[in-house]
């Protein structure tokens, strides 16, 4: 046999409490816990949790807790009865509130309790034991491995006893495991569909309120997707389109960012569009980002042209800045990705004229669809 608990242990409301761990926390539910049961003393009917009843209702009751290896003798207490608990995590007897708890250091398993309680009616009648008062009531809590039964009432002596056990036996029958089942996918239900509801809510927030086309719905977040809340009509076209054709089409849209900014003008420059043409490795210096980038600030041929930032506030935005991503762009190995990231420069790159760019890559899908 070994003692976890002894001594005085303060109580609130007239209860104390066994916790599972594992189980779902405690929210001290009376009726819940001894739903279904003969006796209104230890209430077990919640899987993971024991509800112990005191005849006093604030103050400090002795408290014994202990566990043996096999069923211990009936330690004489007036009010007895015996439940049954499942240990599986770690498990604990815990005061009101948590203020004060104590390992029981139960092994996983089946278990049988006994809970003898002595006195209550004299702990019921003092309801409160205020420091250096006598002790009123006293409890006995005995755990022992042994297989699931019902609950009994082994004896009742007090008046709050009965009281307790009267109640337990007025409480509806706790849910079968079948009605506990249905509830549960009733829960799953609930929260899938407020989940997707929430979802909804979110991509109409998104779109604007009206939401694209599946096709278009289903992009991954990237600079595709961002530019088809601009123009989703257009972006769903090139989406049914497929791969080869978006490739083209970021190649196409390049060169109308470079075209309209001047730059396929320049030598290095139109070396670079070339091979991107062709397929191949973009060649010095567009192989080194920085460098790129070097050389088209610093070469006079480079022209240098304005136009409007793309939030409308300034109108001092180098042309040629905003459209030299786009040949990085139409290089990506997403054909996706590399259509996002070119429309998104292109279209920076005709500053107010927007409508003008959308034509004219609306032109040159048609054509590359047709062919």
């Amino acid at each position: 046999m070994r003692t976890v608990v002894h001594g005085d242990v303060h109580v609130h409301y007239g209860q104390i409490y066994v916790h599972d761990e594992r189980g779902a926390p405690f929210e001290g539910d009376l009726a819940a816990c001894f739903a279904g049961q003969r006796n209104g003393l230890c209430g077990a009917a919640v899987p993971g949790h024991l509800f112990l009843i005191t005849g006093l209702h604030t103050g400090e009751v002795g408290f014994t807790a202990e566990v043996h290896p096999a069923a211990p003798p009936d330690g004489g207490g007036e009010d007895v009865v015996e439940a049954s608990f499942r240990a599986e995590g770690r498990t604990v007897l815990v005061t009101w509130g948590g203020e004060d708890w104590w390992d029981l250091e139960l092994a996983p398993g089946d278990y049988r309790v006994r809970y003898s309680g002595t006195a209550m009616d004299a702990g019921r009648a003092r309801d409160t034991r205020l420091g250096g008062e006598p002790r009123q009531d006293s409890y006995l809590l005995q755990f022992w491995p042994a297989p699931p039964a019902a609950d009994v009432v082994v004896r009742r002596t007090s008046e709050i006893a009965a009281y307790w056990h009267g109640f337990a036996r007025g409480l509806p029958p706790p849910p079968t495991a079948e009605e506990l089942a249905k509830r549960a996918e009733e829960r799953r239900r609930a929260e899938e569909e407020a989940r997707a509801k929430a979802r909804h809510e979110q991509l109409l927030r998104e779109w604007g309120g009206v939401l694209p086309p599946p096709a278009v719905l289903e992009l991954p977040p990237g600079s595709l997707r961002q530019f088809a809340k601009a123009d989703r009509e257009l972006v769903a076209a090139a989406i049914a389109a497929g791969p080869e054709v978006r490739r083209a089409l970021a190649r196409r849209v390049a060169h109308l960012a470079f075209g309209r900014a001047r730059l396929d003008g320049v030598g290095w420059i139109a070396a670079g569009l070339r091979a991107l043409d062709e397929g191949a490795p973009l060649p010095s210096p567009f192989d080194d980002w920085t460098a790129a980038w070097d050389r088209l600030l610093s070469d006079p041929e480079v022209p240098r042209t304005l136009v409007r930032t793309p939030d409308g506030r300034h109108d001092n935005a180098l042309q040629q800045a905003m459209a030299f991503p786009a040949l990085f762009a139409a290089a990506h190995e997403d054909s996706a990705e590399a259509l996002g990231q070119a429309l998104s420069a292109a279209e920076h790159t005709y500053g107010d004229d927007r409508a003008r760019f959308r034509a004219e890559v609306r032109a040159a899908l048609a054509e590359l669809t047709a062919s």
